[in-house]
């Protein structure tokens, strides 16, 4: 007899434990779907808060290191740089002067501190290099806003170097690149990397070139008024003057090879090769080759240099033996009396001894996107 009521127990059995199932499942989805309106709920923001006087402050900031003796209308270029910053969708640019007794470092250490997204330089080749040390090692981006005569780095990266609405929107919108950074330690020193009879090291970085001789004389000499009057016209004017300036002997080695020794007029340490006027003194010199170009000449008065222009003009790595070329990541150059030494345009003091390395990579550049 049980048996014939078997299969209704076990089916008011099955039907017994879907109603709970359905049951206890109406609750767990009730209580998930009020969690997910919770989270919901916490995770988007009200419509406030995407009105534009509150998105605002979420905007990213640039700094602007700028040299005030570049411009008469300050207030101006200040005006153009906030306007196309809000054009690019970023917030109010931040502004830094530069000063005699700190030309851009301490003001780019401070952007970065502050939170600038973009640490921008304005002003000529000095003040590129000066804001480019206070970020060399660190990922902020340099911008290179150009109002120099020389604007060499930017000439060298397709930079626009006449448009400022248009360097600033690279700035702000253009892709990183790591470029190498030249460090050139200033002064005698012996095989410890210590100051010898007592003198003083003085290191500097580089992003174009330095050198000494020749071309220190040049950047030196030439007159900032007449740079103004006529542009990169003027070095031209003072390097003609200094073209017969007198030899020096030179003892020079690169890495670990042995040295060598020359009568030169000038040697020149590139991380990169572009001249101003679309010249070109180290045609393969490029900012990320993770190494340094060098170029030795030696010309014997006007004649000699006759064959230097020549193979600067056709873009020659090899040619005449009065223009020697190397490539190396270290140098050391010794000379046999004090000269000037210049660094990416700027005289630095003079020197019997200079020893230069290269930094891979140790530099981010705001670059058009291509």
């Amino acid at each position: 007899m049980p048996n014939d009521y078997l299969p209704w127990i076990i089916a008011g059995i099955v039907a017994l434990a879907l109603g709970v199932g359905v049951v206890l499942g109406t609750r767990t989805a009730a209580r998930s779907t009020t969690a997910l309106r919770r989270r919901r709920g916490r995770g988007r923001p009200s419509r406030d808060q995407f009105r534009s006087g509150q998105r605002s402050t979420a905007l990213k900031r640039a700094a602007v290191v700028v040299n005030p003796t570049k411009f008469a209308d300050l207030p101006m270029i200040h005006e153009r740089i906030t306007s196309t910053s809000h054009a690019c969708g970023w917030g109010d640019p931040l502004f830094y002067e530069t000063t005699v007794a700190d030309p851009g470092t301490g003001q780019a250490e401070r952007a970065v501190a502050e939170g600038a997204s973009v640490v921008c330089s304005l002003g000529g080749d000095g003040t590129v290099r000066a804001v480019a040390s206070g970020l060399i090692g660190t990922e902020t981006p340099l911008g290179i806003l150009p109002a120099g005569t020389g604007n060499l780095l930017a000439r060298n990266l397709d930079l626009p170097v006449l448009a400022l609405d248009e360097a600033v929107r690279v700035a702000l919108t253009g892709r990183n690149r790591r470029i190498d950074v030249g460090e050139v330690v200033i002064g005698e020193m012996d095989a410890h990397g210590q100051p010898v009879g007592g003198g003083e090291l003085v290191t500097q970085q580089f992003l174009v070139m330095a050198g000494m001789g020749l071309d220190a004389l040049i950047m030196g000499g030439t007159n900032e008024a007449l740079k103004q009057r006529v542009g990169w016209a003027a070095y031209l004017l003072t390097g003609f003057k200094h073209l017969v300036s007198p030899e020096f002997r030179t003892q020079v080695r690169l890495d670990a090879e042995p040295e060598f020794k020359r009568r030169a007029r000038a040697v020149v340490i590139g991380n990169c090769g572009r001249l101003l006027g679309g010249l070109v003194l180290m045609p393969d010199a490029r900012v990320d080759d993770q190494q340094l170009d060098v170029v030795i000449a030696s010309p014997r008065g006007f004649v000699g240099w006759a064959p230097v222009i020549a193979r600067v003009l056709t873009r020659q790595r090899k040619g005449h033996s009065t223009l020697d070329h190397k490539v190396c990541r270290e140098i050391r150059v010794r000379v046999d009396h004090p000269l000037p030494v210049q660094v990416d345009g700027d005289v630095v003091g003079e020197a019997t001894e200079i020893n230069a390395t290269v930094r891979p990579a140790a530099l981010t550049v705001r670059v058009p996107i291509t």
